[in-house]
Order: structure tokens, then C-alpha cells, then sequence
């Protein structure tokens, strides 16, 4: 059995089968062009039939092959040829010329020829409020004594009250760890004189990652009243954030595609593709109370608990993409 192998270079992937004969029928088509669903490929509209060209390589210098003109075409339909998309009858073209009664091939043709094609750049922007999960408060002791030894001793011995006191407050669900220490001397300098060291300072900081937010004020209560003297700010994040980030990227997409039909509207065409999308941010913005510090905690009353607003998270998304325009002259 005699096995048939064709290799196409256009744009158009092509499956071929393999018989032990080949069998072709040479035709006359009438219609016009159209462009395939694949990129570089072209069809032939007759009335309700489709026939794909096999070599339109061959034609596509001359001036009148352009989508939506008409054409007359001599060939061979190739029925041992599948294309992926089997978009129209694979159809290999010997001769061809523009059709002198494809009234509505030219139309369009002529059309399609007092029109022209730019491309833009857009961006689109959007912000989605989402509901915090997870709340951050990083606590610390710092001390200060004459003695090295005693400033570490004594911090040491608070720190130990103020985790215990923390997670006791926080429940069996939070998370405390160390986040960082220092033991530095304290240092007064006068001028015309060199540095002198009068003590030295202890600081121990822990941070707390708790997801019941509700509780927040009482670690803070908790961790002033044990010894704690300093809170550095209270912040409030989405741990679970895929959905809200979706949200926002799909808001954003959609703002840039807006404003690419906008513009092409204005040019009096359409907008014909999307070339590229890419995106430029996604950024959740974490609530964050900086000036949540040490005057403030050190000023809690044991019976006026700290009371906390979580409030909305705001989770913000930039796309960019590039839009081919059809517009007029």
C-alpha cells in the first residue's frame, strides 16, 4: 500500500491520512475570501460551503487578494486531507482571479480597503474590598539598666510573662514567635568630650499571627498588663486571598478591554483582537496602624479593654494590554 506524506508551511496545521489512493475533483468555485480561525489561513465562501485553500501563498501578492473580495477559482478538492479545525473542504487552487459578478465579495473588498488597523496600549485598574482573616500585632519589652547583665536578666524574665500572657489571650489557634532582639548601651555624647555609656538597653520583640480577630484587643490588654512597653502597629491581611484576587485581575481585564472599545469607538472602527495582556500588579493593601505604639499601650486601663475596628482590606489589580483597532480613514 503506496503512503502519502504532505508537508504545508503556512500557518495552518494540517493532519494528513494516508490511503492507497488519492482522490481529487477538479471544480470551479465562485465567493470570496475569508480568513480561517488559524492564523495565516484563507477560505472561500461559497453561499453555505467553505473551501479551504491549500496554497494561498501563492496568491497573496496580488493587489485584489484581500479578505472579503470576490473570486473565481479553478482546483481540486483534497478529500485525504484533515485540517485540525476542519474548518472548510481542503481545496488546492490552480488558477485564480477576482470575480467580475462578486458584486458582494467587492463591496466588501472596497470597503475593507477605505478602512485601516492601529494598534493601542491600555491599562485597566480596579480595587476590591475584601474582609480580613488574620491579624498581626508584634509586641515588645525593652529595659534599661546601669548593668548589661541586669538590663538581659530582667528582660528576659518580662518577655517570659508577656508570651505566656499572650498566648493565653490569643488561644490555642495563634502563632508567637520571636521576632527579633537587642541589647545595645546606652550612649550620651557631649561635645569636646568622647562617648560616654551610662547603662545599656534590652529589647525583645515577639509578633503575633492569630486568625480570630476578635481577640486582638484582649492580647493587646493582655501583653501591656504583663509587662510589655511597646506595640509596633497592628496590621490586618487575607491569608485565603485567591477569590478576591481573581475578582480584581477580572475587573481590571475588563476596564482595559473597556477602554480599548472606547477608543476605537471614537475612531469610528471596532476593536479587532487582543494582541497581548499582561498583568502589571496585584497587590493586597494591608490595614496597618503604625502609631499603635508605646504611649498608647503604656496608657490601657485594665478595666477599659482596647477596642479595635478591623475594617476592609483593599486588594488592588493593573492590567495592561495591546488592542488592534479597525478604524476608518
Amino acid at each position: 500500500m503506496r503512503r502519502h506524506l504532505l508537508i504545508w508551511t503556512g500557518a495552518l496545521a494540517l493532519v494528513v491520512l494516508c490511503t492507497a489512493q488519492v482522490f481529487a475533483k477538479e471544480i470551479n468555485v465562485r465567493g470570496r475570501l475569508g480568513r480561517t480561525v488559524e492564523a495565516g489561513g484563507w477560505l472561500i465562501l461559497a453561499d453555505a460551503q467553505k473551501y479551504l485553500i491549500l496554497n494561498p501563498q501563492r496568491f497573496q501578492n496580488e493587489s485584489w487578494f484581500r479578505e472579503g473580495a470576490g473570486v473565481e477559482a479553478t482546483g481540486e478538492t483534497k478529500t485525504d486531507v484533515v485540517t485540525i479545525y476542519q474548518e472548510g473542504i481542503p481545496f488546492e487552487v490552480r488558477s485564480m482571479r477576482p470575480s467580475e459578478e462578486g458584486a458582494r465579495g467587492n463591496d466588501a473588498a472596497a470597503a475593507g480597503s477605505s478602512r485601516r488597523t492601529t494598534r493601542v496600549m491600555v491599562s485597566g485598574d480596579s480595587i476590591v474590598q475584601a474582609q480580613p482573616d488574620t491579624a498581626i500585632i508584634n509586641i515588645s519589652v525593652i529595659t534599661q539598666n546601669k548593668s548589661a547583665l541586669n538590663a538581659q536578666q530582667e528582660n528576659a524574665n518580662r518577655s517570659d510573662q508577656v508570651v505566656r500572657a499572650v498566648k493565653a489571650a490569643a488561644g490555642a489557634g495563634a502563632e508567637v514567635k520571636t521576632s527579633g532582639y537587642n541589647l545595645q548601651p546606652i550612649t550620651v555624647y557631649k561635645e569636646g568630650q568622647p562617648p560616654i555609656i551610662t547603662g545599656y538597653q534590652a529589647s525583645n520583640s515577639v509578633t503575633v499571627t492569630m486568625s480570630d480577630l476578635t481577640k486582638v484587643g484582649a492580647v493587646i490588654d493582655a501583653a501591656s498588663q504583663a509587662g510589655a512597653n511597646n506595640i509596633n502597629g497592628v496590621s490586618f491581611t487575607l491569608r485565603k486571598d485567591r477569590p478576591a484576587k481573581d475578582q480584581a485581575l477580572a475587573d481590571a481585564t475588563r476596564a482595559a478591554v473597556g477602554k480599548a472599545q472606547t477608543i476605537a469607538q471614537a475612531l469610528g472602527g471596532r476593536v479587532s483582537r487582543i494582541i497581548e495582556v499582561q498583568e502589571a500588579g496585584l497587590t493586597p493593601r494591608p490595614i496597618y496602624d503604625a502609631e499603635y505604639g508605646r504611649n498608647r499601650v503604656m496608657a490601657q486601663s485594665a478595666a477599659a479593654p482596647t477596642p479595635i475596628e478591623v475594617g476592609t482590606l483593599d486588594i488592588t489589580s493593573q492590567v495592561q494590554l495591546i488592542a488592534e483597532i479597525e478604524a476608518g480613514q
